[in-house]
């Protein structure tokens, strides 16, 4: 019997070493039985039992321990390799989810400028509502581990009257359907910095060593998280040095450039350059395309540079500075291939518009000279039309004036009250600095156009040449918005017709600026204040202001397409016209007095505003046609 109990202990031995599960340590205490054994037999199999089971508990617990340790350690291995915060929060709340084997775990953060602290990273959550939750110090579980710097577990969290439930609290947690929850502190030494959380949505009882665990892992986690964060201080405290190294850099080449920039501008000045060799010497400078443009040019009327002093100013991918002086702007160095200018190159910019400003006042004052044998010889071709033409060429010439092409008499004035009768001695001071700052705008709009200017009657007088495939009307209009533009102010300018060759005919000049000074005046009687016209912009006014009493003409720009369209389709749309006219402008009317059908009427009327525009019915238009018809009539019935 001794040995067959020697035996059935034995057995005991050979389950622990196979890790039987406890069920299978009652078998032997069952067979023994079964074969008969005594109560002292059986007595010490239960012993032995007892003894294995024991052993057994103590080898898994340490087994589970080892396995912890070493979950630990892995952790922490990996927690250690982290450098980014968001991967160091998000590997934290994954290992304690596992290491625990919890169905969420999550992690919260303290916000020391709020007083609170707010969900940061969720793992296994579903609701959007738990997972955007921020607990005030004492507020839920998590506010009293945070508040307390200890650990708190709770196996029915609704039933749990430690801690203060708010509703905005308990909804998240209900929405996550949360029942068991663990939170443990995050520590910076007696710092509480946020809390690790693991949770179920059943009800359970966390253990001693699960809660001493999570504790171990968030102290790890705590030091990963401070690691990562001092990590992420340091990045950009070095990105920030490197930033500010590399403009230290920037700004020391920048300066460089800007001293260099001086002193060639300084030896343009002394060995009298112009504009274009300081924009050919900024452009070495500021690594772009550097050039000087005219007040009127398109890049200058982008930039909108008018009234900025010389600043730089920015326009796409073009910056530029104003050319000015006393409030006249006289240009712009525009730049175009540096979009990223930084202050010290729009400094730059802005000395060398400066400088340029200063090169340009001195051409002025060495071209007023110019200006005024121009204005000379304007007064003699106005006043003594008897003059030599043969001298009156030779004399624009040298003012690269071609006097035997087509020219226009332009009568300009700067917007104000009407002239005063009294005569230049009423002129108070403004009306006659208004009228300098005009003749010296127009003298050198003049000289680059190679035409003439003076001043005269409280304004100013152009003679200036008319291009191919322009005319009297555009001319007057362009000049009125350069001279504008230029001035800053509100310029009327009234055109002539074309005088074909001024110094065949130096008598034509006069009649030409007495038109001109007429549609000037019917401008701003008209109340077209800054505009610039022609005697063919007015109408029948213009007929009527126009010395050459150009009846065909006016005809021809009022109706001349309906009667070039009857002449080659043998229609009858110039009857119907007076017709229509006649009859009160009523298409009934009209088709008693034509005999035809009143559809007929309306489809004549459809082509004539087909040829002659949409609004050839407005009162101004219909009154101009009428008196067309009758000039036309006329002309017809002379001719016959």
């Amino acid at each position: 019997m001794s040995d067959a109990m020697s035996h059935d202990q034995a057995s005991y031995l050979e389950l622990l070493a196979r890790g039987a599960a406890p069920e299978a340590y009652d078998r032997p205490a069952l067979l023994a039985r079964a074969e008969g054994a005594g109560p002292e037999a059986l007595a010490a199999l239960e012993h032995a039992k007892r003894l294995a089971l024991r052993v057994r508990a103590e080898l898994a617990e340490r087994r589970r321990r080892e396995a912890e340790l070493s979950a630990l350690f892995e952790t922490a291995h990996d927690l250690a390799g982290l450098r980014d915060l968001d991967a160091v929060l998000r590997a934290i709340v994954q290992r304690a989810r596992s290491l625990l084997g919890t169905e969420v775990a999550y992690l919260c953060l303290n916000d020391p400028a709020a007083g609170d602290t707010y969900m940061r990273v969720t793992e296994g959550s579903v609701s959007a509502r738990f997972q955007q939750l921020r607990l005030g110090m004492g507020e839920g579980l998590g506010g009293l581990v945070a508040q307390t710097a200890r650990p708190y577990v709770t196996d029915s969290y609704f039933d749990d009257p430690r801690f203060e439930h708010t509703t905005t609290i308990d909804s998240g947690v209900r929405d996550e359907g949360l029942v068991a929850i663990l939170g443990v502190p995050l520590m910076l030494g007696s710092q509480v910095i946020g809390v690790l959380f693991a949770a179920d949505r059943h009800a359970r009882v966390f253990e001693r060593e699960q809660i001493a665990l999570l504790g171990s892992f968030a102290a790890h986690a705590a030091v990963a998280i401070d690691t990562a964060n001092l990590l992420g201080e340091t990045r950009t405290a070095l990105a920030e040095l490197e930033k500010a190294n590399g403009i230290i850099k920037e700004h020391s080449a920048v300066i460089e450039r800007a001293s260099d920039v001086h002193d060639r501008l300084t030896e343009l000045v002394l060995r009298g350059g112009g504009v274009h060799d300081v924009a050919s010497a900024l452009s070495e400078v500021l690594d772009g395309t550097v050039e000087f443009a005219h007040p009127d040019s398109p890049s200058v009327t982008a930039l909108e540079l008018t009234g900025t002093a010389g600043r730089a100013k920015r326009h796409g991918e073009v910056w530029g500075a104003a050319v000015s002086a006393g409030g006249e702007l006289l240009g712009a160095l525009v730049l175009r291939g540096h979009p990223g200018l930084d202050p010290v190159d729009q400094r730059t910019l802005e000395r060398a518009a400066m400088v340029t400003s200063l090169l340009l006042l001195a051409r002025r004052s060495a071209g007023e000279a110019e200006q005024r044998v121009r204005g000379e010889l304007l007064d003699d071709l106005l006043d003594a039309p008897d003059r030599d033409p043969r001298l009156l060429r030779e004399r624009g010439a040298r003012l690269r004036a071609d006097l035997d092409a087509p020219h226009v008499v332009l009568a300009a004035r700067i917007d104000g009250p009407a002239p005063d009768t009294a005569g230049a001695s009423g002129a108070t001071e403004r009306e006659t600095a208004d009228r300098r700052r005009l003749w010296s705008a127009a003298s050198h709009l003049a000289a680059t156009g190679q035409g003439l200017a003076a001043t005269r009657d409280g304004g100013t007088v152009l003679l200036l040449p008319l291009a191919p495939g322009d005319s009297a009307a555009e001319l007057a209009r362009r000049t009125a918005g350069q001279l504008g533009g230029a001035l800053r102010e509100s310029v009327t300018i009234g055109a002539s017709s074309v005088i074909e060759a001024p110094a065949a005919r130096p008598g034509a000049i006069a009649e030409a600026y007495a038109e001109a000074r007429r549609c000037l005046d019917a401008l701003r009687l008209l109340g077209r204040s800054g505009d610039g016209a022609a005697a063919q912009d007015l109408g029948f006014l213009g007929l009527l202001l126009a010395d050459t009493r150009d009846i065909e003409g006016f005809v021809h720009r009022t109706i001349g397409e309906v009667v070039a369209y009857d002449l080659r389709r043998g229609t009858d749309l110039v009857r119907t016209l007076g017709a229509y006219f006649a009859s009160g402008m009523s298409p009934v009317r009209t088709k008693d007095e034509l005999h035809v059908h009143v559809n007929t009427v309306a489809q004549r009327l459809e082509r004539v505003g087909r040829l002659l525009g949409p609004d050839w019915q407005s009162p101004a238009r219909a009154l101009e046609i009428q008196l067309a018809l009758r000039l036309h009539a006329m002309s017809e019935a002379v001719v016959r």
